[in-house]
């Protein structure tokens, strides 16, 4: 598969739908690589792989190591890197640490959560050579100042809102847009209120795309599932059967045999 460009993602708009999924690491990178439009670091790999409660703890030195083992494992594959809570507060501060995923990894755009309140800093940057994808609806970094993950687009004030989000940043520059956490008929009206593509993540089919948490998406994250995930396999059972298979077999020294030896 031809790996995707900025026009040639903008021309998905109301076409083929575009498949993004979260990598953050050489490994798994590799084997999306086939089936995925864009790979995206997400700042979840905090969550996921770290342990924490929210996204807040990661920092820009890890995005950047996840996001040069991900263009490593997928040099084909369009590569997307979260900016971390904290990193763009300001258009000076987002432009030097935006500059750094571009100068220290093959990443093609970076990602920013906010709407018409970071519209400045989506125009600043782009207008120094940074691709920026934006981030409306549910953002996962203003947990704490909203007291929890809550969905948005219930009333028309924030249907209104959401849609003037989307305006704001696409006239900013942002060549594509995630939407996360909105009720479906408020997203559909938002990717119908821009001419770039909005990827959806628990936001509904009326958009141009999804996007999902591969450990969500693979079953291997068991605490939580939210409910806009679907398990596409039980990844944890997996690798727990496998595990114990393996221990079993050295406990009872059935491995290595006579054919895993040298």
């Amino acid at each position: 598969m031809k790996k995707l460009t900025i026009s040639t993602v903008q021309k998905r708009k109301n076409a083929d739908p575009l498949v993004m999924i979260t990598a953050y690491d050489a490994l798994f990178a590799r084997l999306f690589e086939e089936s995925a439009d864009i790979l995206l670091v997400g700042d979840s790999l905090t969550m996921s792989f770290g342990g924490n409660p929210d996204t807040l703890s990661a920092s820009m030195d890890q995005m950047i190591y996840h996001t040069q083992a991900v263009c490593k494992g997928a040099p084909n594959t369009f590569v997307i890197c979260d900016m971390p809570f904290g990193t763009y507060i300001d258009e000076k501060t987002a432009l030097a640490n935006a500059l750094r995923v571009y100068q220290e990894t093959q990443a093609d755009a970076v990602k920013i959560e906010g709407g018409a309140d970071k519209a400045s800093v989506v125009k600043h940057l782009t207008q120094n050579g940074i691709a920026v994808c934006g981030h409306i609806g549910l953002l996962p970094q203003s947990v704490r100042a909203e007291g929890g993950y809550k969905v948005k687009g219930k009333t028309e004030e924030e249907a209104l809102s959401l849609i003037a989000d989307a305006q704001t940043i696409e006239k900013a520059g942002a060549f594509i847009i995630v939407i996360e956490g909105v009720k479906a008929n408020v997203a559909t009206r938002v990717a119908q209120s821009v001419s770039i593509p909005v990827i959806g993540i628990g936001a509904g089919n009326g958009v141009d795309g999804q996007v999902l948490v591969f450990s969500d998406m693979l079953g291997l994250y068991e605490p939580f599932v939210p409910k806009f995930v679907k398990q596409y396999t039980n990844g944890a059972q997996a690798v727990k059967k496998a595990v114990a298979d393996y221990a079993k077999e050295v406990h009872s020294k059935i491995f290595p045999d006579e054919s895993h030896v040298y």
